[in-house]
């Protein structure tokens, strides 16, 4: 995997991975110009994007069909530099048949456990703690 970026503003970089260009840059408050998402919030962004894709793959392989799919991811920063994420609560919304709860939470549980590779790296120094919702109830 290789990844390049090159500024273009004061703490923007445009960024290029696997043919795709995106900007990421830092908030105004910190001297940034707000061009794009933060490097940290896109790290929570890749966070829901490997679990979710782990999760619709073994869901469907479980021949489980969800109407929908929402997943959040909160945390705080530490106080020291370099500022790092404390625990990291990820959230899944799931729309879907209750016959199906024992698969669903199976299915989180694989991709926590075992195959997301960002919530195994973030796990070394930040817990990430799944909350499931299913039809707006936790389970």
């Amino acid at each position: 995997m290789k990844i390049s970026g090159r500024n273009i503003g004061k703490l923007a970089f445009e960024i290029n991975q696997d043919g795709y260009t995106y900007t990421l840059d830092a908030p105004e408050s910190i001297g940034g110009e707000g061009r794009g998402p933060s490097p940290k919030g896109l790290l929570l962004s890749s966070l829901i994007g490997c679990t979710g894709i782990d999760v619709a793959m073994i869901l469907d392989k479980m021949r489980v069909t969800i109407q929908d799919m929402e997943i959040t991811a909160e945390t705080e920063l530490t106080d020291q530099e370099p500022s790092v994420f404390k625990e990291i609560i990820l959230s899944y919304h799931i729309t879907g048949n209750e016959k199906d709860e024992k698969k669903i939470k199976r299915a989180v549980s694989l991709s926590m456990e075992t195959y997301c590779g960002v919530s195994a790296m973030l796990e070394k120094n930040s817990p990430v703690v799944p909350k499931i919702y299913l039809n707006g109830k936790e389970i």
